[in-house]
């Protein structure tokens, strides 16, 4: 008996077949975090497998898919004027427009794209992704509307094409789904439960990474620290294995939750010479009242006893984190203990984000919601502080020598490569065009906000001071 995937490679020959010498284009709008992204990278691979070549027009494309994020308040917004300006578009050139991701997975959001936009042809979910080539044959053999959704949790597929938008960078999912429920996020319900890949699943595309010649991978999943490969093989025999890899000389991870942060993770961060010593470690609130609240099952007194655990025990940690402001209920008490963690654990990076309402959540339905102008203070507020923290830290990195990873020109000026430090820092500097793709000494000679300036450094490795 084939197996699904199988069967899905049948639908992208056939789709392949019907596409044949049309020369046409897809265009993809991709909304959220990297999980999505990597699901966007194997939705693209799937559409050139199917005859489809990219396009960044999307008013010029054959096929135009939208992939969606429903973390954010705005995003429905975002989404749903996207979809009306390609309404014209479907009327002139007859476009195929498909809708996946976390979005599809609430009712309410289906039903208006019935109701408000039906001339959408394809609707997957986050557990029918693997499916998309069989929808696309359906729709260009029978041409009515495919909604492919299921709301129980989906399987572990492997095997589906990928196409990759960097050659030196790749994020490598390890786990799906998530089994926190805080309150104020919707994740669980639209992306299920905690589901791990098989270690040597895993492994093999990374190995396979490293043979293409990427040097940086970056593991992803909702609480990358809860893995579980089964036969007592956790999250920190993971990084080790990563480790021992050739060719990758840079490991990432994206996100831990604090309170599965155990000891062997720690140890395996120190001990592991390419995992980054740049930790994102999300605080949410440092109110412990609000992490109640939040159910995030830590105090701020544990958090911060965390963050001090692993400076004690792997050498230049610093860390990154997630920071929501406006949380119903959150008093000026409560957002000055935020203020008073960020000061204590002086961020490298702080990603912050004014509290939104999602539907089907619990902290939706919570009273003493935070009137906006209030959460827009407190957020300002944060931003003068975290920048200025950031000026500060830039600091320590002038006159020192840097490991930077080369990733290319900067977008901004092409006569300067741009990459990126362990700690995630950008770096902007002359160089030669080799250099791209490569890990070069870099000293670090200014810092600028948002960027550090760098230069070859006249002194021999040997001699130079790391950090």
């Amino acid at each position: 008996m084939k197996n699904e995937i199988d069967v899905q490679y049948e639908y992208m020959e056939k789709v392949a077949n019907i596409n044949k010498d049309k020369n046409l284009s897809y265009s993809i709008f991709t909304m959220g975090c990297q999980l999505n992204e990597n699901d966007s990278e194997k939705i693209c691979g799937m559409l050139e497998k199917m005859g489809y070549s990219k396009t960044e027009d999307m008013k010029q494309a054959d096929f135009v898919v939208f992939n969606t994020c429903c973390v954010r308040e705005n995003a429905e917004d975002k989404l749903f004027g996207k979809i009306g300006e390609m309404k014209r578009v479907k009327e002139q050139k007859g476009t195929i427009i498909a809708i996946g991701g976390c979005m599809m997975q609430e009712k309410h959001i289906t039903q208006k794209l019935h109701e408000s936009y039906p001339f959408v042809d394809i609707l997957f979910g986050t557990h029918t992704l693997h499916k998309l080539p069989e929808d696309v044959y359906h729709i260009l053999e029978k041409r009515h509307q495919v909604e492919d959704i299921i709301d129980i949790d989906g399987e572990i597929y492997e095997g589906l094409p990928i196409k990759r938008e960097d050659n030196i960078k790749a994020s490598v999912t390890i786990m799906y789904g998530c089994n926190n429920f805080c309150t104020y996020c919707i994740v669980p319900y639209v992306r299920g439960r905690e589901r791990s890949r098989k270690p040597s699943d895993i492994l093999q595309e990374i190995e396979t990474l490293a043979k293409e010649g990427y040097k940086e991978i970056t593991l992803l999943g909702q609480n990358v620290n809860s893995y579980d490969g089964g036969k007592g093989y956790k999250f920190s025999n993971l990084l080790r294995d990563v480790n021992k890899i050739a060719g990758i000389q840079k490991i990432r991870f994206v996100s831990p939750h604090p309170k599965d942060f155990k000891q062997d993770v720690i140890e395996a961060i120190r001990d592991c010479e390419k995992v980054s010593k740049i930790i994102h470690l999300p605080l949410q609130s440092g109110s412990s009242k609000i992490l109640k609240e939040m159910n995030r099952k830590y105090t701020k007194e544990q958090y911060l006893a965390l963050v001090q655990s692993m400076k004690e025990q792997i050498p230049n940690v610093v860390f990154s984190t997630d920071i929501i402001v406006g949380f119903p209920g959150e008093t000026e008490e409560d957002f000055e203990d935020t203020l008073e963690v960020v000061r204590k654990v002086n961020f490298e990076q702080v990603f912050m984000f004014i509290y939104s309402r999602r539907v089907g959540t619990v902290a939706d339905k919570m009273e003493n919601q935070i009137p906006e102008e209030i959460k827009h203070e407190r957020f300002n507020k944060l931003k003068t502080l975290v920048e200025s923290q950031i000026e500060g830290n830039n600091q320590k990195y002038i006159g020192t020598i840097q490991k930077v990873l080369v990733e290319g020109k900067s977008k901004n000026n092409e006569n300067m490569l741009t990459g990126r430090t362990d700690s995630n820092k950008v770096v902007i500097f002359e160089g030669k065009d080799e250099w791209i793709n490569k890990v070069i000494d870099l000293k670090i000679v200014s810092q600028h906000m948002w960027y550090l300036k760098g230069e070859e450094p006249s002194v021999s490795p040997s001699d130079c001071h790391y950090v």
